[in-house]
């Protein structure tokens, strides 16, 4: 992934040039070539997500883009990471040594205790917490991303997990289970919260020049100390994404632009309105198309 903004845009691979030197191995090669099993690990899914993300930020950027073209910005999860990035509260030295020991820490977190996600297809916010508290006898099972509506996944216990799959069709709901390492954004995360905090508060925040909507709450992102507790949250905290799409909504925002490997969030932006405008740059052959409309 990434390869083709490599190849044409100067400023995409000198990010990528850049985050190898910064962590010290040829994250480059995972990306362009793989092997997907060890590119899908969180702990080199992260930064490799990021960096791409911020490499095509540039390309488009140097492509004649521009910040200003935006009124606000987001992310989902790690996304989040990335919309602070662009909209300049945090240097790309600081956001990948972030992602990196975020990626490090979730891991390690999803090898301590056998976990799982489940997505509800079909569910609306009281179902899929009728079917965690109905199969959760004792462990940890709770909605963990609320991406739009008929789409929340829940995650916790394997054990669990496994319970909730067989008990959803009885709610009417189909149940399809996710192939990651373990429950983000969920309680079982909190060690990898406690341990990204201190490194959290090693990093300098500025204020956002435009603002970035936060997972936690849906709210924009205040001060950088703001921020900073924010992300720490996010790590234990469901990502409430329909709700910050709304909020964006609100405000006036019509036309969404997703910088990144893949379509997930233009698929999800859909789901939640389809009257609005959705614009995906995952290729190269997307450069140059505005943010605005022209």
């Amino acid at each position: 992934m990434g390869r083709d903004f490599a190849e044409c845009s100067p400023a995409a691979r000198a990010v990528f040039e850049k985050a190898n030197r910064l962590l010290g191995w040829d994250l480059t090669v995972l990306c362009f070539q793989g092997p997907a099993e060890r590119l899908e690990q969180t702990d080199i899914q992260q930064p490799a997500i990021f960096v791409t993300s911020a490499a095509i930020w540039e390309a488009w950027l140097a492509a004649g883009g521009s910040r200003d073209e935006f009124a606000c910005a987001g992310g989902l999860s790690l996304g989040e990471y990335t919309a602070l990035y662009a909209a300049g509260a945090l240097s790309f030295e600081d956001a990948l040594r972030l992602v990196h020991r975020r990626g490090q820490l979730m891991q390690q977190a999803a090898s301590a205790s056998p976990s799982g996600m489940v997505c509800l297809i079909g569910a609306d916010s009281a179902t899929a917490e009728a079917v965690c508290q109905e199969v959760r006898d004792a462990q940890v099972l709770v909605p963990a991303n609320y991406n739009c509506p008929g789409q929340i996944v829940i995650a916790g216990d394997k054990a669990a997990c496994e319970r909730a799959t067989s008990t959803a069709e009885k709610h009417g709901l189909r149940a399809v289970s996710l192939a990651v390492a373990g429950a983000f954004h969920t309680p079982l995360m909190q060690s990898a919260a406690d341990e990204l905090s201190g490194v959290l508060d090693e990093v300098e925040f500025h204020s956002p020049r435009i603002p970035v909507i936060s997972n936690v709450d849906a709210e924009y992102h205040g001060t950088p100390p703001e921020i900073s507790r924010k992300l720490a949250l996010q790590v234990t905290r469901p990502v409430r994404w329909q709700a910050c799409v709304e909020r964006m909504v609100g405000a006036g925002v019509t036309r969404f632009v997703e910088f990144g490997p893949g379509r997930v969030l233009t698929g999800l932006l859909r789901k939640i309105d389809r009257k609005l405008q959705a614009v995906n740059i995952a290729t190269a052959e997307a450069l140059g198309q505005p943010a605005s409309p022209t």
